[in-house]
């Protein structure tokens, strides 16, 4: 069971979700101008955050002007495929609503999940690193 928790600061609308186990998911949303929203989750996006995340996208993407929702993943600490089947759906519903869904600034841990699944690519995201700090060139996957 969640309990969400909404409130607005400095431009930012954020909810916080309560899993079960008292784990909080953060998700944040901003207006970026034109059309794009960034969209902001904090914590863990797995089994127990993707439900959160799922409703702020439902959110995001039921504005009539929409162009792009940029996903930040800078404060995503772990990523399951919970997580990337939630982020697929969000692409997926915002290429048929005519707009496109990408990430941007994982941690090493998510951008390897990302990049292990094949879908960074699919999310608009290519500026990974190998393992061993090499640069990944977009549609190259080295699996170990």
């Amino acid at each position: 069971m969640f309990k969400f928790v909404g409130w607005r600061a400095a431009g930012m609308v954020a909810t916080a979700c309560v899993g079960a186990d008292g784990r909080v998911m953060e998700i944040g949303t901003r207006d970026a101008g034109a059309g794009r929203l960034v969209v902001r989750p904090v914590g863990d996006l797995d089994m127990a955050g993707a439900a959160a995340f799922d409703r702020a996208l439902d959110g995001v993407l039921d504005r009539p002007d929409l162009v792009e929702i940029l996903v930040d993943l800078g404060a995503v600490t772990f990523l399951d495929s919970t997580g990337v089947a939630a982020l697929l759906r969000g692409a997926a519903e915002a290429v048929g609503r005519g707009a496109t869904l990408r990430v941007t600034d994982p941690q090493p841990l998510v951008a390897r999940v990302l990049r292990i699944t094949g879908v960074d690519v699919l999310l608009g995201w290519s500026g990974g690193r190998d393992d061993d700090g090499s640069a990944v060139e977009p549609g190259w996957r080295r699996l170990r």
